[in-house]
C-alpha cells in the first residue's frame, strides 16, 4: 500500500504481525471453525440454547470463504474469531432473555425514521443528530457490539447505561486507533455515539459487514442471492428486547445495508419512514472505498484497493437499483424523505426541520440540543479525509457503468446529482 492518501500501519501492528506469523509452525495459528466458536461461546455465556430459529449454513458459508479467500494475517484472525464467537454469544443471551421475559416479544415494534443512504453520504452526521432528540431511540456502540447484558441477571432499570459494556466499547475503540490511525478521519467511532444497526443483523451471519472488512467473494456472492428474511425477523426481536429496556417514542436507525431490502423493513417494521441521504455520486464511492481499504488493511496484508473497488462500484450499483425498484413500486415514494450531503453540510437545522415536518416540526428546546451536539462534534473533528477516484484505478465512466439509473433518477425527480 504505497498510495499517498492512505496512512500505513503502525510498526508495532506490523510487528506483532511478522512475529505471530513466524510461528505458525509451533502451531499458534488460530483455527476458525464453526463448533470451536460455538463451544467457545457456551463456554463463555454458560449457555447452550442458540434458538430453533439459527441457522448453519451462513456461518459455515461464511467461514469457508474466509478460511479460503481473505487471507487474514494472525491479527486479523484473532479479531475475527473473537467477533464471531461474540455474535454467537448474543444469540445465546438472546434466547436466554427471551425466554425468561416472555412479555418482550410480546411488544410492538416502535415506528422507525430509518437512515438508507449510502456510505459516505452524511448518514452518520444525520444520525448522531437525531440520536439528540430524547424521544428517538438509537443503538450507541456500546450497545450495538452487546446488546445483550453480559450478566444474565439483568432487569431494566433507571440506569440505562452499562459501565461493564462500555469498557468493553471503548477498549474496542481504542484497538481501532491503535491499529488503523488513519480510521477515524473516514469514520469517528464513539463508544457512546449511534452505530449501525447491520450489527443486529449479523447475529443471524447474514450482511454485508464481512465482505466489507475482508475479501469474502463466494460469501458476498451467495448472500445476494439468498432470502435476508431471517436476519430481518431475528433483528426485529433484537431490537423489541433493546426498546423493553430502554422505552422511547421511536427508533432512529441508519445503514446503507438497508438500501438492498427495503422490502423486508417494509415487511418486518412498523410505521416505517425512509430517510435517504443523498451525495454526488464520484465523491461518495471513492470516499467509501477509502474506509473499506483501511477496514482491509486491519484484517489482511494481501489488500488490493483495485479489486475492492471492483466488488463494490458493483455493488453500490446493484444496491441502488434495488432501493429504487422498491420505491418507485406503488405508493412506496411517500415512504420517502431525501436529504441532500451539501444541504446537511451547509445548514443542518434547515434540513432537521425539513425532516421535524413529519412530527409536529421542530421546537425551541431540540433545536438546543441539535445545535450543542454540533458544537461538540464539528465536522472534520478527526482530520481531513483525503481520498480520489484514481486511488482505485477509477474514472467517472467506470461509476456511471453502475450507477446511471440512479443518477437519471436524481436528475429526473429532484434535480440533483
Amino acid at each position: 500500500m504505497n498510495n499517498k492518501n492512505f496512512v500505513t500501519r503502525p510498526l508495532l501492528f506490523k510487528g506483532i504481525n511478522s512475529v505471530w506469523k513466524g510461528s505458525y509452525f509451533l502451531g499458534s495459528k488460530i483455527k476458525l471453525d464453526k463448533d470451536d466458536l460455538i463451544r467457545k461461546a457456551r463456554k463463555k455465556t454458560g449457555l447452550s440454547n442458540l434458538g430453533k430459529d439459527f441457522q448453519d449454513e451462513p456461518v459455515d458459508r461464511m467461514l469457508k470463504s474466509i478460511n479460503e479467500e481473505a487471507n487474514l494475517h494472525p491479527i486479523g484472525r484473532f479479531i475475527t474469531r473473537e467477533r464471531l464467537a461474540s455474535l454467537i454469544s448474543i444469540r445465546l443471551r438472546a434466547e436466554y432473555f427471551f425466554k425468561k421475559h416472555p412479555e418482550i416479544l410480546e411488544q410492538e415494534l416502535y415506528p422507525a425514521w430509518i437512515i438508507v443512504g449510502l456510505q459516505r453520504t452524511g448518514t452518520t452526521k444525520l444520525h448522531r443528530l437525531l440520536a439528540a432528540d430524547p424521544n428517538h431511540r438509537v443503538i450507541p456502540s456500546w450497545e450495538v457490539i452487546n446488546p445483550m447484558p453480559l450478566n444474565l441477571d439483568f432487569r431494566p432499570s433507571v440506569a440505562y447505561e452499562d459501565p461493564q459494556r462500555i469498557r468493553v466499547a471503548r477498549t474496542s475503540v481504542k484497538a481501532v486507533e491503535l491499529m488503523s490511525p488513519g480510521f477515524f478521519a473516514i469514520h469517528p467511532i464513539d463508544a457512546i455515539q449511534p452505530e449501525e444497526d447491520i450489527l443486529m443483523l449479523d447475529v443471524s451471519f447474514l450482511s454485508t459487514t464481512t465482505e466489507a472488512m475482508m475479501n469474502v467473494p463466494s460469501y458476498a456472492a451467495w448472500l445476494e442471492t439468498t432470502d435476508q428474511s431471517p436476519a430481518y425477523e431475528y433483528a426485529v426481536k433484537l431490537l423489541k428486547f433493546l426498546q423493553w429496556v430502554k422505552p422511547a417514542k421511536r427508533w432512529v436507525l441508519k445503514t446503507p445495508h438497508h438500501l438492498e431490502f427495503p422490502h423486508l423493513i417494509a415487511k418486518y417494521f412498523n410505521d416505517v419512514k425512509f430517510i435517504w441521504p443523498h451525495r454526488n455520486i464520484y465523491k461518495s464511492v471513492p470516499s467509501y472505498l477509502s474506509m473499506l481499504t483501511y477496514n482491509y488493511m486491519m484484517f489482511s496484508d494481501d489488500v488490493d484497493e483495485r479489486k475492492i473497488a471492483a466488488h463494490w462500484v458493483r455493488k453500490t450499483g446493484y444496491m441502488l437499483r434495488q432501493a429504487l425498484e422498491f420505491r418507485l413500486k406503488e405508493n412506496n415514494n411517500d415512504k420517502f424523505l431525501d436529504i441532500y450531503y451539501k444541504d446537511l453540510v451547509g445548514d443542518s437545522m434547515k434540513q432537521l426541520d425539513r425532516i421535524y415536518s413529519l412530527d409536529g416540526g421542530l421546537n425551541d428546546s431540540l433545536v438546543k440540543r441539535f445545535s450543542l451536539h454540533e458544537k461538540e462534534h464539528p465536522h472534520q473533528k478527526h482530520g481531513i479525509h483525503k481520498y480520489s477516484l484514481a486511488d482505485f484505478g477509477l474514472t467517472e465512466a467506470d461509476i456511471d457503468e453502475h450507477t446511471s439509473h440512479y443518477q437519471k433518477f436524481m436528475k429526473e425527480h429532484y434535480g440533483r446529482e
